[in-house]
Formats: C-alpha cells, structure tokens, sequence
C-alpha cells in the first residue's frame, strides 16, 4: 500500500513538472503587472509547474506570444491583452496552439464591442470600487460634521475611459444616495490622466465655485485626485475643508501619506494585485490538470487606506 502510495505521489509530481503556464501582459515594466507576475510565481512554486512571463506591448506581440507558447508545449494561457479587440483572434491562435485561454484585468470583446463570455475573466469592479470612494467620502463628511448641502464636489473626469466613467459614477451614487445635491457636483474633466492635468481641471472648477468652502474630490486614480488636491491648496484651503479620496495606492499616494501633516488627500482604495496574479494562476493550473473550468467571470474590488492604515492594508493586500 506504502509503494502504491508513493508510485502515486510520484506521478502527481512529475505532471506537475510537465505543466507549463504563459502570463501574458501589455505593459510589462509597470508595478502593477510586476506584482501579478510576482504572485503568479508564488502560485507555480507551490504547484511545481512552470511559468512562462511575456510581455506583449501590442497586438503582434500578444499573438507571437500565443505561438511562442505553443511552440513550447504550453498547456494554458492567462494574458492581459493591450487591445481588448484582438478577442476572436486570440481565441483562434490559442484554440490552433491547443491553450486553454483565461484572460486578466481588460476582457477581451468582439467586434461590436460586446464581451467574450466564454472565455473566464478575472477584472477589476470599477463601480465597486467607485462605491468605496463615495461611501469613504460620506462617511468623513459625517464625521467632520459638515453640512452635507452645503458641499461642492470635483468629479475629475476622463469619460472617453469606460473603467474611469464607471468609477466616477459609482461614488457619485453613494453620494447621492447620502443626500448630496447633484447641482453641487461639478466636472473637471482631464486633457491626460495625470495629476497636472487634474490640477488644471480642477482649478476651473474651484475658481468658477469661490463661495464653496468644504469640498470632496475623486477620480479614476491617485493622480487625478492629487491633482484636485494641489488646486485647493493653491486656491487657499485648508487641508480639513477637503476630502478627496483617490484609487490604486501608487506610490505618490503613499508618498502623500508620509508627509508630515495631514493633506486634503484623505485616502486610496487599494487594489489587490495577488488575486490577479496568484488567483488566476492557480486556476488555469486546476483547469489544465483537473479540467476543472474557472467561473467565466470574476470581479474584485479594492480597500480603503488611510494615512493611519495604509501599512496594514498593504500587508493585508500582500504588498509589502
């Protein structure tokens, strides 16, 4: 019984050994992707199986990768593709490579623009995450003490980007549901999606609103927020007359944190990179080995940090 055992043991482990595994990402020098491909290999380390990294800065590159990976035997594929509109054809390069393909943060569409259901996402829930911001937002209203309808609000905008929209819209909706006064939210919207754009948005906004005293800020991440942020300090407000919230914990947002005194940038929503990279791998592995098929479609969402909790957050998050 022992020797059957370990004859079993032995085979479980050289399957392992013979899986190999491609992460494909559009932009291979950024943070973000960094720690997904960091957590995909915690994942493989554990499973013993081989994982294969590819950076794909566009179209040609993600489809040389699906060869490149067939070529080597692959057994599966995770990729975040840098044009979503590439779907029909990724998904007949794997199908011809034999890659059972999962795709990470951007889902891949057709060509009317409508999701490829069936092939399994794991993406971000940018109106989650949008609802975390306002809920953050009302709840330091509250706790300030602040007339609700007496506050103004910079939506810092750049609508062309449907994640951006949804994010926007989901903490004006928790606003809204708190009794903020639609008229008292005003756009500003951005040239680029940095923080200089975001202060020049922002600043017209301020300048056309001078009887607002109190006022809240968010947008599609960090550096937009802070860009709101620097327009009130330049138009002369005091750090606790502004709330503004922003989304992904870069590293300008812990930057802010770290300054002496406390800024109107009362907070980030962090997103969580390890699911994506851990999560996704460990899944695509079951499903090479077991045949056991991922949820077609999985949503995270993010956490709130502060200048008080963003260390633990991070920790929590697997970031540090």
């Amino acid at each position: 019984m022992a020797g059957a055992m370990a004859v079993l043991v032995v085979s479980a482990a050289a399957t392992a050994a013979d899986v190999k595994i491609g992460f494909v990402v559009k932009q291979p020098e950024e943070p973000w992707f960094q720690d997904e491909w960091k957590f995909a290999d915690i994942a493989a380390k554990e499973k013993g199986f081989t994982l294969v990294k590819i950076g794909a800065e566009d179209g040609e590159k993600a489809l040389s990768a699906i060869d490149n990976l067939g070529a080597q035997g692959a057994k599966g594929v995770i990729i975040c593709t840098p044009d979503v509109k590439l779907g029909p054809g990724l998904v007949a390069r794997a199908k011809a490579n034999q890659l059972k393909l999962m795709t990470v943060d951007d889902r891949l569409v057709n060509s009317k623009g409508q999701p490829l259901e069936n092939v399994p996402h794991m993406g971000i829930s940018a109106t989650k995450i949008g609802e975390t911001v306002g809920q953050a937002i009302v709840e330091q209203i509250k706790a300030r003490g602040w007339n609700i309808k007496e506050v103004g609000a910079i939506r810092v905008s750049y609508d062309q980007l449907p994640t951006a929209k949804d994010r926007v819209e989901g903490a004006i909706s928790v606003l809204k549901q708190n009794g903020f006064q639609a008229q008292n939210v005003f756009d500003a919207p951005q040239a680029k999606t940095d923080t200089e754009a975001a202060l020049n948005a922002a600043t017209v906004v301020l300048n056309k609103n001078p009887t607002i005293k109190k006022w809240v800020a968010f947008g599609l991440n960090d550096e937009a927020v802070l860009g709101a942020v620097r327009a009130t300090e330049a138009a002369g407000l005091k750090a606790g007359d502004v709330v503004a919230v922003g989304i992904g914990g870069s590293d300008a947002a812990i930057n802010e944190f770290k300054k002496p005194a406390p800024t109107g940038f009362y907070g980030s929503v962090i997103i969580s990179p390890k699911r994506h990279g851990y999560e996704t791998t460990l899944n695509m592995y079951n499903w090479v080995t077991t045949n056991k098929e991922p949820e077609k479609l999985i949503l995270t969402s993010g956490k709130l940090a502060t200048r008080d909790t963003y260390k633990d957050v991070r920790k929590e998050l697997g970031l540090q």
